[in-house]
């Protein structure tokens, strides 16, 4: 049997209990993945009793406590709280979703772990760092390429034309489809991932737009596109219900049909 050593500073250590305030009626208990690389210190579990009772039933009303009444170092991302800016992505219960769509109550088992979206450099606590992810959703240039003098209103659509893009303008950019595909997690450096991917193929369909062949060209390498094996964790965890591998299927499919 092989055994593996791993380095010191990749183990999870035990952290701090914060026990519920004395007479809470109703009490979860929160692992909550910690980590401040300016102590130099390796991760930890911290772990929380929180009065449930006197929050709200979104994982992110209880960390919102958590940070307000127990721990105020406790570093996360949040802003719209309704499922619409994807900043408060997250793994919970060790599925890829937002904080502030997921009940707390839905998270199988007595404790509810919570821990930074996976495969990403941490850069405090529950923050990861997305850099390389926003980087690759620019290089598909989200934008209409058209040499088309633009009218003087806007560019008008069939109704069909538009409803080709149903499915795939609703991405919020929240990484988690990314964050969950094993292919992204192996070769990130060169794979766009689902999410870039997915609004790749929203702008190739686009009627308004004039540069599908361009796009096309830009996509036609071993690693940006055919890394992905169809393995649908993207389609599982997305938090609006969207399917990039169908997306990602439909480029691959493009790029057949214009080799006949």
């Amino acid at each position: 049997m092989v055994e593996l050593t791993l380095p010191k500073n990749s183990v999870v250590g035990k952290g701090k209990h914060f026990p519920a305030p004395e007479g809470a009626k109703k009490v979860k208990t929160f692992r909550v993945y910690r980590y401040d690389p300016e102590t130099g210190q390796n991760p930890r579990w911290d772990t929380y009793d929180v009065a449930v009772d006197q929050c709200g039933p979104m994982v992110l009303d209880a960390i919102i406590h958590i940070k307000n009444t127990m721990d105020p170092s406790l570093t996360f991302r949040r802003s719209c709280r309704e499922g619409v800016c994807g900043s408060c992505a997250m793994n919970i219960g060790g599925r890829n979703t937002l904080a502030c769509t997921h009940a707390w109550e839905d998270t199988p088992g007595a404790v509810v772990q919570i821990s930074p979206l996976p495969h990403q450099p941490v850069i405090k606590d529950l923050v990861p760092d997305l850099t390389q992810f926003f980087a690759q959703y620019a290089e598909i240039e989200p934008w209409l390429h058209t040499d088309t003098p633009a009218p003087e209103k806007e560019w008008k659509q069939s109704i069909e034309d538009r409803s080709k893009l149903d499915g795939l303008y609703e991405c919020i950019l929240c990484a988690c489809c990314s964050t969950s595909c094993p292919s992204y997690w192996w070769n990130s450096e060169k794979f766009m991932g689902p999410a870039a991917l997915l609004h790749a193929y929203r702008w190739l369909i686009d009627s308004r737009d004039e540069a599908t062949g361009e796009r096309l060209d830009a996509l036609e390498d071993p690693f940006k596109l055919y890394r992905c094996h169809t393995i649908m964790n993207c389609a599982q965890v997305c938090p609006k219900g969207l399917n990039p591998a169908k997306a990602i299927a439909e480029i691959k499919k493009m790029m057949a049909e214009r080799l006949i």
